[in-house]
């Protein structure tokens, strides 16, 4: 996502990496900075997709980015796995985040994701142990989560100042989700549906 996330094409990522050295003895050119496409709010990465919040800096930048992430990674997974073709099923869906009371749960919901592949009655607003949910997703390395939380997973790619600020704070943000998920609890949803 880092990677991708530039009006130039991405030639080579050697260098990217340690511009100084190069053990294998190439030529390393320094890296011009980077003409973002957009600013990566939050992601998540998920074994078969992902889900991101992004903001377009220029006319264009979702689907240029998206375009370049889904071209990019397809092309070194084929080399990869020596194989040939698309590895999607279809094209992305974009949905413009228009009102405010949809964009406050947005992050919510894209770092709640990885609860798919423990409990995925999480959907349902339906979740029995909170505990094991909210240690689950700090401890999944493929979003953005753990960056809001204050802890370095990948602080290059999402830019977290916009929604630090309407979260107040990354100590907010982790109360906040923690509340998200705990709200979901089968037996609060139990005692909800009693009174």
């Amino acid at each position: 996502m880092y990677e991708f996330n530039n009006e130039d094409t991405v030639s080579s990522v050697l260098y990217y990496f340690n511009k100084y050295s190069d053990p294998a003895g190439h030529n390393i050119i320094e890296r011009k900075p980077r003409k973002l496409l957009v600013e990566i709010l939050s992601f998540c990465l998920m074994p078969n997709h992902y889900h991101l919040l992004l903001r377009s800096f220029i006319n264009g930048g979702v689907i240029k980015f998206l375009s370049k992430l889904g071209s990019g990674y397809a092309k070194y997974f084929n080399i990869k796995y020596k194989r040939a073709g698309p590895l999607y099923q279809s094209r992305f869906k974009s949905i413009p985040v228009i009102n405010e009371s949809h964009f406050i749960h947005i992050p919510y919901y894209i770092h709640c994701n990885p609860l798919d592949l423990i409990t995925p009655e999480w959907r349902e607003k339906k979740i029995s142990n909170p505990k094991k949910a909210i240690e689950f997703l700090n401890s999944y390395r493929w979003s953005s989560h753990l960056d809001f939380c204050g802890k370095h997973n990948f602080p290059s790619v999402t830019n977290r100042n916009f929604l630090l600020e309407v979260f107040g704070s990354e100590k907010k943000y982790q109360q906040k989700i923690n509340e998200w998920i705990k709200d979901m609890e089968i037996n609060n949803f139990k005692e909800s549906i009693l009174e």
